[in-house]
């Protein structure tokens, strides 16, 4: 299947990744600045098609504005499984994300960007009803996309029991928490979970939860934006652990 993304990042990342497959990258005729033509160069070293168009080209093509003079048609994000995951993991613990039905292509790509910066070794996403890895997705979340092992499953809570039989414990982020975010010990092999917009964790993946834990708000609002509340958690994962690694180093001096 083939992709359209767009933006100076994203393509700029999936070039530098090499995963995906170049059909050719359009570039609008009134850029030519450093940035750009650092992508024409790295086309033109990886044998990649590049055509100069009228912006109104790549705004027809892309269905936005907001591409930065910049596109590209390319294959499809490839998906990756479970196993593969957990076998790829960053550090000494496990650190996944797990999106129960994520719907906006912004937030989607907000939370990838942060799950890049803080570490996790790879975000499972549902195949149906939920955001997939579109071209504003790519873009929203500026390339971090095209560097995370991403695993669309069937069924999210039966995932979760996967995961549990793999010694991974499972941790979702629900205004009912018992818990603040930051009492817990994230010094495990864990999977965090966050549910759709307004919506939260649906009932049978709360209960596949081996706990559940919130972000106190001080204000009236009972809840963040789901992109925001998933940064928090996943660098206070991040944090600990850096933590823990800084004090092993101490005492094995």
């Amino acid at each position: 299947m083939s992709d359209i993304i767009f933006g100076i990042h994203p393509v700029s990342e999936a070039l530098k990744r090499g995963e995906r497959r170049f059909d050719y990258v359009s570039i609008a005729k009134d850029r030519n600045d450093p940035r750009v033509q650092r992508i024409v160069e790295d086309c033109r070293e990886q044998g990649i098609s590049v055509r100069f168009v009228p912006r109104e080209d790549i705004d027809r093509a892309t269905r936005t504005s907001n591409h930065q003079g910049v596109m590209a048609q390319t294959t499809s994000k490839k998906f990756t499984d479970i196993d593969d995951l957990l076998e790829h993991k960053r550090g000494e613990y496990t650190f996944l994300l797990v999106l129960d039905g994520v719907e906006d292509p912004h937030n989607l790509g907000a939370l990838l960007r942060s799950a890049d910066g803080a570490g996790v070794d790879g975000v499972v996403i549902p195949e149906r009803r939920a955001a997939g890895i579109t071209g504003a997705v790519v873009k929203a979340s500026a390339g971090a996309a095209e560097h995370l092992n991403v695993a669309r499953v069937v069924n999210i809570a039966r995932t979760l029991e996967e995961l549990k039989e793999k010694n991974v414990w499972v941790v979702g982020l629900d205004e009912r928490g018992d818990k603040s975010y930051d009492e817990l010990d994230y010094k495990m092999n864990c999977a965090i979970v966050m549910g759709a917009e307004g919506k939260g964790l649906h009932d049978l993946v709360r209960r596949k939860c081996d706990m559940l834990v919130h972000i106190p708000m001080m204000g009236e609002v009972s809840s963040l934006n789901v992109s925001v509340a998933g940064g928090i958690v996943m660098y206070e994962v991040l944090r600990q652990r850096k933590l823990a690694a800084v004090s092993q180093g101490k005492k094995k001096r």
